[in-house]
């Protein structure tokens, strides 16, 4: 089992010469007839003397497993522990929770209770706070769920703090990981079997003494990657083996990517405001000032809840046909009916009166 005389490639190239059954036979009945190897090529001389070692396609296995066992571990531990720490950050962090509440009660507002509050929604259903827009498609409808929680629940802005290694684990895959671990037990079974045939091989010996543990540390791991995955997939009402870690991870780093976009439009906006309002005052006397982006984006979120209402308060109201309550179809519905501003529309007296009588919930103020 000496590694220098033999690297780990050239082993994994021989493996490919091993003599068949068929040259195996070939073989035997050459010395059995006790012809004289001389009129053999020097390939077919290498090939007699290769077949006679002892276990020798065990042998070479045990020697391949000894030379990559090392690096094959140092690649998996990372991608279990990115597993384990993403999916639990996942399911402990409190400020996500109180998120994805807000999110639901949002949906649950919009949809005015007309067949009941929904209990949940998709995660992909993230995405869509992206896609329904405002008439100047500078504002989305996550814009505003930031504005309500920078306003609101100012404590949960900086949720994104509480979940670690997201992006890393969601270029791990699992099932391979997985993999790769069972057969690396079965290289180590393989390799103690070996040594009990061998048991004064100082290689096979040391090996074992050093390398047991980590093992044994990997198939922990392992089942603790496995459970935490499937635990927090579960927790957020997906299906672990219809949905990988490299579809369930990238929903959040999108949704975090897209709040961390909005608030530094929010913030921009403000500034904008004040710096327009810092002119405006060392000009006395100026002709009104145009509408400021913040001024114009709160109408804009105003006008659009309005009109959400009014749709609602209707004669006929519009029943969705997905999922009882589920956001994605609110969203859906409302992407596919766009928002018209009421200052341009002319509606009867009766929807005037209804949208007058808006209110807002307590739990989200508009």
């Amino acid at each position: 089992y000496d590694q220098q005389a033999l690297s780990l490639d050239f082993l994994e190239l021989l493996l490919r010469f091993l003599p068949t059954e068929y040259e195996r036979t070939l073989i035997g009945k050459f010395e059995r007839d006790q012809q004289p190897a001389e009129e053999l090529s020097d390939e077919d001389q290498f090939m007699i003397r290769f077949s006679k070692i002892p276990r020798l396609a065990e042998r070479m296995n045990v020697m391949i497993f000894l030379g990559s066992f090392g690096d094959t571990a140092q690649l998996l531990m990372p991608q279990l522990n990115a597993i384990i720490a993403a999916s639990m950050s996942l399911k402990s962090s409190s400020k996500l929770r109180h998120i994805l509440e807000i999110v639901l009660a949002f949906g649950n507002y919009m949809n005015s209770s007309k067949r009941g509050a929904a209990y949940g929604f998709r995660l992909q259903s993230l995405d869509a706070l992206l896609e329904m827009k405002s008439t100047d498609r500078k504002q989305t409808l996550l814009h505003y769920l930031v504005r309500v929680i920078m306003e609101k629940y100012p404590e949960l802005t900086g949720f994104h703090t509480e979940l670690h290694f997201l992006d890393k684990a969601g270029t791990v895959s699992l099932d391979g990981v997985l993999q790769d671990v069972r057969s690396l037990q079965q290289g180590m079974e393989l390799t103690r079997r070996e040594f009990m045939r061998q048991d004064d091989s100082p290689v096979l010996k040391d090996f074992l003494k050093v390398n047991s543990e980590v093992m044994e540390k990997l198939q922990a791991d392992s089942k603790t990657a496995k459970e935490a995955y499937e635990s927090a997939v579960e927790y957020f009402g997906e299906n672990p083996k219809t949905c990988p870690p490299t579809t369930f991870f990238p929903m959040f780093m999108r949704f975090i990517r897209a709040y961390k976009k909005a608030e530094q439009d929010i913030e921009l906006w403000k500034k904008q405001e004040a710096a327009a309002k810092e002119a405006e005052s060392g000009s006395p006397g100026s002709e009104q000032q145009p509408e400021l982006p913040v001024q114009k984006a709160r109408r804009q979120q105003m006008d659009m809840i309005a009109e959400l209402k009014k749709k609602q308060m209707v004669k006929e109201p519009l029943i969705y046909e997905g999922k009882d309550g589920a956001i994605e179809d609110i969203i859906s519905d409302l992407r596919n009916n766009p928002y018209r501003r009421g200052d341009k529309a002319r509606g009867s007296a009766k929807k005037r009166a209804a949208g007058q009588s808006l209110q807002a919930t307590p739990d989200i103020a508009l």
